[in-house]
């Protein structure tokens, strides 16, 4: 399956959403390509039963034009699945048979159910719950799925209900006027009469966290962080109950053209966007949720891992892995990085760090040392566009992928650990270093000390520095780091010599190497002193 790329294509009520992906190896894709287009295909079907003329129309041109973006990335398998709008359409078939003859794909109409779980799968693979029950609403045009789960393939609950932004704005709120509370509290009513029996069971299951997902939740997300102050983030947004009610009243008070300019709106949902709010603002309520964080992943994520992880023996490697280290190895393989230099100096900053935190030179926990391993897998990836100054690229990089399971300074002090790992060291003037506090500064020049004698202990990126060992010597006071080898590590000394400023100035004394030579017996006890 290696380099094989293949595309999924989600037809929902509302839009209808590309993505294109190449696997890299057994468990990791590399998105080429992603696409959304909003074609209303529920629009006027639930009172009708059909999907109209222009909606099939439009429909089968924008899946035809996503299966020629598909081709043209060289996918030569395309997935397709129909959600509600098409699930309960009576003319469904024209629909299937116009995109079959048209696009050359076969669409797969998915029941409530399995959508629910797809998303769940979508949403999962990107978080890292760490055994946590979370509660999951996904909000569509024409259906809401409720999930409790707490990892990719594990659930508790998998529900869909006929609840949707277009299904209830075509029902009770098609017209540009503003909302009166009454018929707001007519619409809040209705859904609890459908929602009821789901939110029953799930109190019943019970759930740590609560997360709101697809447009509706995001677009809501968007509009409260705007009213709240809430700064951008990539891990989404968390609304309280509170400043979602407020916001939505507000909401309620606006004609549809005003609706479309309050800050942080799409346009485009603003006309479905009270529909939906009804369904999210009563679940919470109904599940007494205090506060939802949004995630920015779906149904068209789970199509793809669903498709990835057919074998069980692929499925468990996948879980096996968490979120975060996949994500930061995915990025890695997509620049084409040196794997044995950087897993080499990867292993020996681990070692640095250790060695220090046992002599007590910091107290930097568990997540630094995590967040130093990957800063040192990926802090040569920057040479997949240029060798000149690829640190800087690096950063770039980073800062700029979508690594899943990490918040954003995570991933600021990643980026700017491999920034640092060469020429330049951390200055407060910088403005790669504006967005993070003195204390996460701080951070970033140790961890990048680390990393810069780390780079240089295989300098010739031919592993010859099996291991180190570190002692602190008062008399006179500095940091003695011992070079263990097996050849001639000539250019490694020179590397670690010409690199020790930063950490020479963080440690607040100086820094000598010194050498020792083993034979391939003394490795093998050392090889082994590592493995355990």
């Amino acid at each position: 399956m290696l380099g094989h790329v293949f595309a999924a294509i989600d037809i929902g009520t509302n839009s209808i959403r590309l993505a294109v992906v190449r696997v890299e190896d057994g468990h990791r894709m590399t998105t080429l390509s992603q696409h959304r287009e909003v074609v209303r295909l529920g629009e006027g079907e639930f009172e009708s039963d059909k999907m109209s003329p222009e909606a099939i129309d439009r429909g089968t041109l924008v899946c035809a034009r996503f299966a020629d973006v598909a081709r043209g990335f060289g996918a030569n398998e395309i997935v397709a699945f129909a959600t509600s709008a098409v699930r309960e359409a009576e003319n469904r078939d024209e629909f299937i048979e116009r995109v079959r003859q048209e696009a050359d794909i076969e669409v797969r109409v998915i029941s409530g159910v399995e959508e629910a779980r797809l998303i769940w799968q979508g949403v999962a693979s990107g978080m890292d719950l760490a055994g946590r029950k979370a509660l999951l609403i996904d909000i569509g045009g024409g259906s809401t799925e409720v999930v409790i789960g707490s990892a990719v393939g594990e659930y508790e609950l998998l529900e869909s209900m006929k609840l949707g932004a277009i299904r209830l704005t075509n029902r009770f709120l098609d017209s540009p006027d503003p909302v009166s509370p009454q018929l707001f509290e007519q619409v809040q009513g209705y859904v609890r009469g459908v929602a009821n029996p789901v939110t029953r069971k799930a109190q019943a299951l019970g759930f740590e966290l609560a997360m709101g997902s697809a447009g509706t939740a995001n677009a809501l997300g968007e509009v409260v962080a705007r009213r709240t102050g809430e700064t951008s983030s990539r891990a989404g947004y968390t609304m309280r109950y509170n400043d979602l009610k407020y916001a939505v009243a507000m909401l309620c008070k606006l004609p549809l053209e005003e609706r479309r300019q309050v800050p942080g709106m799409d346009p485009q949902r603003a006309d479905i966007i009270l529909g939906g709010a009804a369904i999210l603002l009563t679940l919470m309520e109904m599940l007494e949720i205090d506060q939802l964080s949004t995630v920015d992943r779906g149904l068209r994520d789970g199509i793809l891992l669903d498709h990835l992880l057919r074998e069980d023996t692929i499925l468990e490697e996948f879980k096996a892995i968490s979120v975060r280290r996949r994500s930061i190895m995915q990025l890695a393989k997509a620049c084409n990085y040196e794997q044995e230099h950087a897993e080499h100096t990867a292993f020996l900053a681990l070692r640095l760090f250790d060695e220090l935190s046992a002599l007590g030179a910091h107290s930097y926990g568990s997540t630094s040392r995590e967040l130093l391993e990957y800063a040192a897998i990926l802090h040569d990836i920057g040479t997949f566009l240029s060798h000149s100054n690829h640190q800087k690229h690096a950063y770039y990089m980073v800062r700029n992928s979508d690594l899943l399971g990490f918040d954003d300074t995570e991933i600021d002090v990643i980026a700017n650990v491999a920034l640092y790992h060469r020429k330049s060291v951390p200055k407060k003037k910088h403005a790669n270093l504006a967005d993070l506090s003195l204390l996460q500064r701080k951070r970033v020049s140790f961890l990048a000390a680390i990393l810069r004698i780390s780079e240089g202990l295989d300098r010739s990126h031919l592993g010859l520095v099996k291991d180190i060992s570190v002692k602190m010597s008062h008399n006179p006071e500095q940091c003695e780091i011992t070079l263990i080898h097996t050849g001639n590590c000539t250019l490694e000394v020179w590397g670690v010599q010409n690199s020790r400023d930063l950490l020479e100035d963080v440690l607040q004394k100086p820094v000598v190497f010194n050498t020792r030579l083993i034979t391939s017996s003394e490795l093998e006890v050392v090889s082994t002193l590592n493995a355990v």
